[in-house]
């Protein structure tokens, strides 16, 4: 049965696949409402529709707006123009689109019932594309201009240019329409809808009829016509209008505004998304659900708005009906219009599935598609979609998006289903003649849109097809390939791999597979040879002119050997295997050299290496015998024969390339190309990366001379299993550590001795002897041997052990006193807390030297250990030599400390045999000086014998001093020191003045003293006494002396002051200075200061008398005033010090009385020289 005998209607007939809402012919009606498809998906959305639109009537409402979105493919103009016929319900030949719809609603009464209820008011719609009605210059008004023109337009007015409109309509509610334009006509010999268009060249017909019809004067009539300036037009004068409009009919008349591409072509323009957004608001709110605004875009309203959706929250509230349309139901609708079978046809062909079941299941299977495509999923899917397979509805909606959205002419081209109907349509009828086992290979779609496309891309296929023509190296079979690839192009979803290709070229279900994989592999070679398409890895892509230049001249670009390898490495070792160090038994990390064809990855270590040899490697370097006999000591893998290198030079042509052109001086469309052929170049390298990791599971490995395999695992595991084995057989000697450590801490227990030991040999004994037998080597030698280089050598190979094991092995040596560790020349104790840093720590080790332990003789232990005793009289000494030592440091540096303690002091104080302390403290220093080494520090202890001995019989007098003695020492210098003022006093107190000189012969220390008599300190307590006794005495009689000058003051100023009442202030002043005096007196304990209060006491008293004379004497008269000759010489007084005059002395006797006076006569006449007068204070 040939093809077309199958379908129940004519697939030759005419179909519109292209829905245009402008289009209106009768024949076109006819066809887009009675083959409308109601898919399953679409039935919702009437359902929707007509519950929001029909409740509208029962309560009016604002929210009038309907949102129609759908990518392309959806259907979305066809939903919107039949919306229009059955609100309009419009007829369609002898019968209503209501009516027409009832058949395709039979199986749900209900929803028709709706339908028909919401259509039996009077509605008219005003159907448009806003992209092609609305104006090329879109500013913010441009939404409200449009909606003007086609209302104005639906009101037959000329809504295209609103000055012509607005004159229309002033004259249509002036009833003069008919008129105006039977006038016009009259003069113009034209009718007026015909010349409205060219209104500005028919001012001469124009201002005569206004003038005639309306009764305008000639210069109103010009000045109208004449006005350049644009109307000023507003969303409230429309919606005024329109609901004008509405207002005058019917209570159930509805306008509907239905809008086809609105979201196209406002898009995120916000100054058009305001626009909209307020005149649905007004639209909605002065209208009140008599008027419906339908719109459709791409996108759901949402999408459009979310940039600024606080903005736009409006425009939702008003669009609260929204329907989105997918592409589900393509395939429904090509099924029901064009690929519909005959029953005899569908029975026929379900027997041919059963038939080819397994035949077809393996020959429509994709490789690494994202899609979820398939072939047929039964028998009936099978005859319904006959000759077509169903991975072709899923495919041909992204190609018609892909090729649209991708600049070709294609732009033009419409995406909805319906020329998708097209497609398939014309796809069918060129196999039409064929028979049931024909099926229609996806090439074919190329000649549904070729017309759509660029002259870049026709023009290479014409030039392929010109090639088969005349057989100048291509086959026709070649231009298929090329179509195909062209249409796949841009569908990521299915990459263009040999597998897919081979798939979308099946056009029989008799296809050999393997046959038909050799035609296409053929097929792509030649292609690829001639430039016709690109290779990515295992994908293939069309290539246009342009890109087959700059592909050319890719491919001519250089790329060094040596700069893939070193990609390659870099890939390996930083993407594939990024490993740093390998870890062997989950406890060992080891370092290993990375090497890529001899070119290192990263710093050489010297250890064990991994290295990979690549295609670029000779093969007589790869031979097996030669890579047996270089693996020692490395893991050698011979990667596997994959398309990676191929891949990775693709790769680095392009980014060369690219670094060489400046690309932002290019035109645009080889920018374009530039920037696909760098996505390219990515894809090549993952490609790369996808491909060396198979080389590497397929690589050949070769470790330590022996040709080894793996089987199973992921290619890390396989790198892994070859390291695995190289260190087991690098580092033999790893199994000497049988013990690990894991802190510094497990190392303080070795060296403290902390760690309990096993029966038997102790663990890690093996690996103590191979560093014991190491030093003794060193030692033999005379070399010196630090930490590091221990370090260094048992982390390398044959061993590989781990820094803190050697650490801790080192310390059980140093436990066992095996090994001698000295840092900074010091030789270090076990004991000390930084050991552990010395054996491990990198800033530590290389200053850290280890000696195999040279022992201290029995003789000398014995000596010093008895010397010990004697000297810090202690039994308990350390027997072994590290404890001794430790002990000899402990109490020296103790007794030196206690010492210094002792030595400070003697600071600010003058105590004896200071310097015996200071010979004591050098002594000790001189033995500690030799504590970095055992062996020196036990001599200068035994040297220094008879010292020490005698330091310690010569300090037990200084203990003794500072333990019983300095107590009253002190006291004594205090006193002593206390009374140096008070000397001349106490040269009266015979026996108090004697006691204090002894004193000072006992506490008064001298430098270069022989000896000092520490048994005199204990008689300072008496003769201080004897001290304080006289002074005491001397204190009592000076206090008398002064309280009887006091009384004598106190009496002279009563007895001046009177009985005078003004006197009383001064008395009471001096009385209270005298008690304070008093007080004072008594408080004081030097005798210098008690003297020192006479001098103010006896001043207080000749100050207050003298104020209280005054007040006695009598105020003499003034005498008269005299002129004189001149100004009075002024007298010349010299003032001083009373006590200068008279000094202080004892008189006993009346002679001298005589002498004190005469002594003070005779001075002062000696002051009165030279001076008018002298005055005492």
């Amino acid at each position: 049965m040939m093809i077309r005998e199958m379908f129940q209607d004519n697939i030759n007939r005419p179909i519109n696949g292209v829905i245009k809402v402008d289009q209106d012919a009768a024949d076109v009606i006819d066809q887009e409402v009675r083959e409308y498809v109601i898919t399953k998906e679409l039935k919702k959305h009437f359902i929707t529709f007509f519950n929001y639109y029909g409740d509208a009537f029962q309560k009016p409402t604002a929210d009038m707006g309907v949102w129609i979105s759908g990518f392309f493919g959806s259907g979305k103009s066809h939903f919107l123009k039949t919306l229009s016929y059955l609100l309009e319900n419009r007829a369609v030949g002898d019968t209503n689109t209501v009516e027409l719809f009832r058949e395709k609603f039979a199986d749900d009464p209900g929803t028709f019932m709706l339908i028909d209820r919401a259509t039996r008011g009077k509605t008219e719609a005003i159907l448009f594309n806003i992209d092609i009605e609305g104006s090329i210059n879109k500013d913010k008004t441009a939404v409200l201009r449009v909606f003007a023109k086609m209302f104005y337009d639906h009101l037959g007015f000329y809504g295209e240019n609103l000055k012509v409109a607005m004159l229309e309509k002033y004259i249509e509610q002036s009833g003069k329409t008919e008129e105006f334009r039977r006038v016009f006509e009259q003069k113009k010999g034209k009718s007026w809808i015909d010349q409205r268009k060219a209104f500005a060249f028919n001012g001469k017909f124009i201002i005569p009829t206004l003038m005639e019809v309306m009764d305008m004067s000639e210069e109103d009539a010009r000045s109208w016509f004449n006005d350049k300036t644009s109307v000023e037009f507003s969303i409230a004068q429309l919606v005024d209008d329109i609901k004008e409009y509405v207002n005058g009919k019917p209570k159930d008349f509805r306008l509907l505004f239905m809008i086809d591409e609105v979201g196209q072509y406002v898009g995120t323009d916000t100054d058009m998304l305001l626009n909209l957004q307020s005149l649905t608001e007004k639209i909605g709110s002065e209208c009140e659900g008599k008027v419906w605004v339908v719109c459709t875009g791409q996108e759901a309203i949402d999408e459009i708005i979310k940039v600024r959706s606080d903005e736009f929250s409006r425009i939702q509230a008003r669009f609260k009906t929204r329907l989105s349309l997918s592409s589900s139901s393509v395939d429904e609708v090509i099924q029901k219009r064009i690929l519909k079978k005959k029953v005899d046809a569908a029975k026929k062909l379900e027997a041919l599935y059963a038939e080819n079941d397994s035949v077809l299941r393996n020959l429509f299977s994709f490789s690494d598609s994202r899609l979820d495509i398939k072939g047929f999923g039964g028998a009936v899917e099978f005859a319904t979609d006959f000759p077509f397979v169903p991975y072709q509805f899923i495919i041909m909606q992204k190609v018609f998006a892909e090729i649209r959205k991708h600049g070709n002419s294609g732009k033009h081209l419409s995406g909805g289903e319906r020329s998708m109907l097209s497609g398939f349509q014309e796809c069918a009828q060129k196999v039409q003649e064929s028979d049931e086992y024909t099926l229609v290979p996806f090439f074919r779609f190329y000649d549904t849109v070729h017309t759509f496309l660029d002259g870049s891309i026709r023009r290479v296929i014409e030039r392929c097809q010109k090639a088969a023509d005349s057989a100048a190296g291509i086959q026709q079979y070649d231009v298929d390939v090329l179509k195909l690839l062209y249409l796949i192009r841009y569908v990521d979803d299915i990459p263009a791999n040999l597998d897919n290709l081979i798939i979308l070229m099946a056009d029989d279900i008799r296809t050999d597979k393997i046959t038909l994989r050799v035609a296409v592999r053929e097929s792509l070679d030649r292609l690829h040879s001639q430039n016709y398409i690109g290779r990515t890895g295992d994908t293939y892509n069309f290539l246009t002119d342009e890109e087959q230049d700059i592909q050319r001249e890719i491919k001519n670009t250089p790329v060094d050997t040596s700069s893939i390898v070193e990609r390659i490495a870099q890939m390996i070792f930083g993407d594939i295997y990024t490993t740093k160090k390998y870890r062997f038994s989950n406890k060992y990390d080891f370092d290993f050299d990375k090497m890529v064809d001899g070119v290192a990855s990263g710093a050489l270590t010297g250890g064990m290496r991994l290295k990979f040899l690549t295609v670029a490697t000779d093969a007589i370097d790869k031979s097996e015998l030669r890579l047996m006999g270089e693996s020692a000591g490395q893991a050698i893998m011979v990667l596997g024969e994959t398309a990676y290198y191929e891949s990775l030079e693709s790769a680095m042509k392009i980014r060369k390339y690219v670094k060489q052109r400046n690309v932002a001086q290019l035109p645009k469309s080889v920018q374009d190309i530039i920037r696909d052929q760098q996505d390219e170049a990515t894809a090549y390298e993952q490609s790369a990366m996808e491909e060396l990791r198979k080389a590497i599971d397929a690589s050949d490995v070769y470790v330590d001379g022996e040709r080894l395999t793996f089987k199973g695992g992921d290619t890390k595991a396989k790198i892994d299993s070859a390291l695995e084995y190289l260190v087991s057989h690098v580092y033999s000697s790893l199994d000497l550590i049988e013990e690990n450590v894991d802190s510094d801490e497990a190392i303080f227990a070795i060296l403290n001795g902390q760690v309990q030991q096993t029966l038997g040999a102790p663990k890690n004994s093996g690996a103590a002897a191979k560093i014991e037998e190491h030093l003794e080597m060193q030692f033999r030698k005379n070399l010196p041997t630090s930490m590091a280089d221990i370090q260094s050598r048992y982390q390398a190979i044959p061993y590989g052990w781990k820094e803190i094991d050697i650490a801790a092995v080192m310390a059980r040596l140093i436990l066992d006193q095996k090994v001698t560790v000295k840092y900074a020349g010091s030789t270090i104790q076990p004991n000390n807390p930084r050991l552990p840093d010395m054996l491990r720590k990198k800033s530590e080790i290389g200053k850290t030297i280890v000696s195999t332990r040279q022992i201290v003789t029995a003789a000398k232990m014995k000596a010093v250990k008895e010397l010990l005793r004697n000297y810090f009289d202690v039994m308990d000494i350390p027997a072994d030599e590290d404890g001794l030592i430790a002990f000899i440091i402990d109490r020296f540096t103790k007794q030196r400390e206690h010492y210094a303690d002792l030595e400070k002091r003697y600071e600010g104080h003058k105590y004896p045999d200071h310097e015996l302390v200071q010979n004591a403290i050098t002594m000790i220093d001189d033995v500690l000086s030799q504590q970095k080494d055992n062996i020196a520090l036990i001599d200068r202890v035994l040297k220094r014998e008879a010292d020490l001995l005698d330091s310690k019989e010569d300090m037990a007098s200084v203990e003794g001093f500072f333990k019983n003695q300095i107590t009253v020492f002190d006291a004594a210098v205090k006193l002593e020191r206390d009374l140096a003022n008070e000397l001349d006093y106490l040269s009266k107190e015979t026996e108090a003045n004697t006691a204090l000189n002894q004193i000072r012969l006992i506490t008064v220390v001298n430098a270069g003293d022989s000896k000092y008599v520490y048994r005199r300190i204990p008689e300072l307590n008496d003769l201080m006494r004897a001290v304080h006794e006289g002074h005491d005495r001397l204190l009592a009689t000076k206090r008398a002396e002064l309280l009887e000058i006091v009384r004598q003051c106190m009496e002279a100023i009563h007895t001046a002051a009177g009985s005078s009442m003004d006197a009383k202030r001064v008395v009471s002043t001096a009385d209270i200075f005298y008690d304070q005096r008093k007080l004072r007196i008594a408080e004081l304990q030097s005798l210098a200061l008690l003297d020192g209060l006479v001098p103010p006491m006896l001043t207080h008293k000749d100050d207050a008398c003298s104020k209280l004379e005054s007040m006695h004497r009598p105020v003499e008269p003034k005498p008269p005033v005299t002129p004189t000759p001149g100004p009075a010489p002024k007298k010349i007084i010299k003032a001083f010090n009373r006590q200068i005059v008279f000094p202080a002395k004892q008189l006993e006797s009346e002679a001298d009385i005589d002498a004190y006076v005469e002594k003070v006569r005779a001075q002062l006449k000696s002051l009165m020289q030279n001076c008018d007068g002298i005055k005492l204070n």
